[in-house]
């Protein structure tokens, strides 16, 4: 008997982006959407030396279990010997990350361009 992999959760859009995994969030992250999102969260952040981007640009409600959701990756990335990256432009959502701290551990930044430019070396222009 073969599973059928469940559709992907309303609330994530994957995609891949100059080498990296985007996990973009989107609408209402709270205990339901995290709960539909962590299998692809999972599976994600599940290989070997992960390069992951989270994208919280879309993202017009987080609460706790969508910080959940971050901790989990950064854990589960950073057992892999991964880098985990950080995308969010929402005032209250960026609110958030400082008051919780977690903006100390997943600096966020305002666009996939910049999350990936700062781990690609610089090209030397001499």
């Amino acid at each position: 008997m073969q599973h059928e992999r469940a559709p992907i959760p309303p609330h994530l859009r994957i995609r891949r982006y100059r080498g990296h995994t985007v996990l973009e969030l989107r609408g209402e992250i709270d205990i339901s959407a995290a709960i539909e999102i962590i299998p692809d969260l999972d599976a994600a952040t599940g290989r070997p030396a992960p390069r992951i981007v989270i994208d919280l640009r879309r993202v017009e409600f987080f609460d706790c279990s969508g910080l959940r959701l971050l901790y989990r990756a950064r854990h589960r990335v950073a057992s892999r010997g991964g880098r985990l990256l950080l995308v969010c432009t929402h005032p209250l959502t960026l609110r958030i990350l400082r008051v919780t701290g977690l903006a100390e551990l997943l600096p966020p930044v305002a666009s996939l361009d910049e999350a990936i430019g700062q781990t690609e070396p610089a090209s030397d222009a001499s």
